[in-house]
């Protein structure tokens, strides 16, 4: 018996999302998408998301550190799949950090195969310490923002 509570397919896209086709290396010896794989798949969708708030797209100007991440599976996937990756943020933002979660639907079905999350600090690199949310970022990611709760989180 699953604790796992049943949530409602998704219906509304997330503003950003990209698909993500599985190749034979990351799969696993049961023939299926290795757990590991998701990780770099959160990054990427990370990076789609966070790097426009800055202006333009350079990875060096990044003002985030990465506290948590933690990835909940849900259904195998096979080789050659393609996976519909989004990335949110969730509701409420905190002062100087913030959690994304993330979704990944097995293309042309409803089924979600995964769902991840991260806990984001904004870091001043220079002094070593973290920062409050720049408001303008703020504001954005407001507007984006999704309930956890309605993501099993």
């Amino acid at each position: 018996m699953s604790t796992t509570p049943t949530l409602p397919t998704p219906t509304v896209p997330w503003r950003v999302r990209r698909d993500f086709y599985v190749p034979y290396h990351d799969l696993d010896v049961l023939n299926h998408l290795n757990h590991a794989a998701y990780f770099p798949y959160m990054e990427t969708l990370r990076c789609d998301y966070y790097l426009p708030l800055l202006g333009p797209l350079d990875p060096s100007r990044l003002d985030i550190i990465i506290a948590e991440v933690s990835c909940r599976y849900l259904a195998p996937v096979g080789y050659g799949a393609t996976l519909i990756g989004e990335v949110a943020p969730a509701r409420p933002l905190g002062t100087t950090s913030f959690a994304l979660l993330y979704r990944f639907t097995i293309a042309g079905t409803s089924t979600v195969a995964a769902r991840g999350r991260t806990v984001v600090v904004c870091y001043d690199y220079a002094k070593g310490t973290k920062k409050p949310i720049p408001t303008e970022r703020r504001a954005v990611m407001d507007r984006d923002a999704v309930d956890p709760a309605t993501e099993g989180w």
